[in-house]
């Protein structure tokens, strides 16, 4: 802008915070917008411009800079706390899934399997239930239940997290608290059966959630529930 150049450009910067300038307020914008560098050149003009506080009065553009530079700094240090508060979870879960996974591949009976997830999913997770509900067997979901459900469910995938109908809980958890869940197929061609796990917290499984650690968990069991259960 050549009407806001040099030694004039200061001067009207000046005269526009204190309503003595012919220049309109949009020019000095574009000009500061194409100068980033104007105030490092005239450093004198930030203890004399003052601009309104809605709290202060008056105070110069360097306490206002300070102010909303200690605002980020605090906005940081919030953020930076919660991603080390959530880094320490993730690897508490993951520690906690490789223990089972090793946990698992000693069992030698479902029942051993059954007791495993629920010990070490309820007791060092806190969650409400862990079960295997089996497609074959004398406790097996009833045919045209299963085939409901996993139609409903497992449409695109082999996993499913969220909530269930009052109905879905009661089939897989009976009594247990399924505020939210996680379901997994099991077998290697979906037919062994469900492995569910509920919470007694609505937010704790939603559907946006990453399926790594249950994937991991879902290939432990099937290599050695088939041979448990007689497949």
């Amino acid at each position: 802008m050549s009407e806001l150049s040099g030694q004039a450009s200061a001067s009207s910067v000046v005269e526009v915070f204190s309503g003595d300038s012919d220049v309109s307020s949009e020019q000095v914008r574009a000009f500061l917008l194409e100068n980033p560098d104007f105030f490092a050149q005239h450093p004198e003009l930030l203890e004399k411009l003052k601009i309104p506080h809605s709290h202060k009065g008056s105070v110069s553009l360097v306490e206002i800079q300070s102010e909303q530079l200690r605002k980020k700094v605090r906005q940081l240090n919030y953020k930076l706390t919660q991603l080390v508060s959530i880094a320490k979870q993730n690897e508490k879960i993951y520690r906690v899934y490789t223990d089972l996974n090793v946990q698992l591949l000693r069992c030698e009976s479902v029942a051993e399997v059954q007791f495993t997830l629920e010990d070490v999913l309820q007791e060092r997770l806190q969650l409400s239930s862990a079960v295997i509900k089996s497609f074959k067997g004398p406790h097996a979901i009833p045919e045209l239940q299963r085939r409901l459900f996993t139609e409903k469910r497992f449409k695109t995938s082999n996993f499913f997290f969220g909530r269930l109908s009052q109905h879905e809980r009661q089939l897989l958890f009976s009594d247990s608290s399924a505020e939210s869940v996680a379901l997994m197929l099991l077998g290697d061609n979906q037919d062994i059966g469900i492995l569910g796990i509920s919470s007694s917290d609505v937010s704790h499984f939603t559907p946006d959630m990453d399926t790594l650690l249950l994937q991991q968990l879902q290939q432990v069991l099937n290599i050695i529930l088939p041979e448990m259960m007689g497949y």
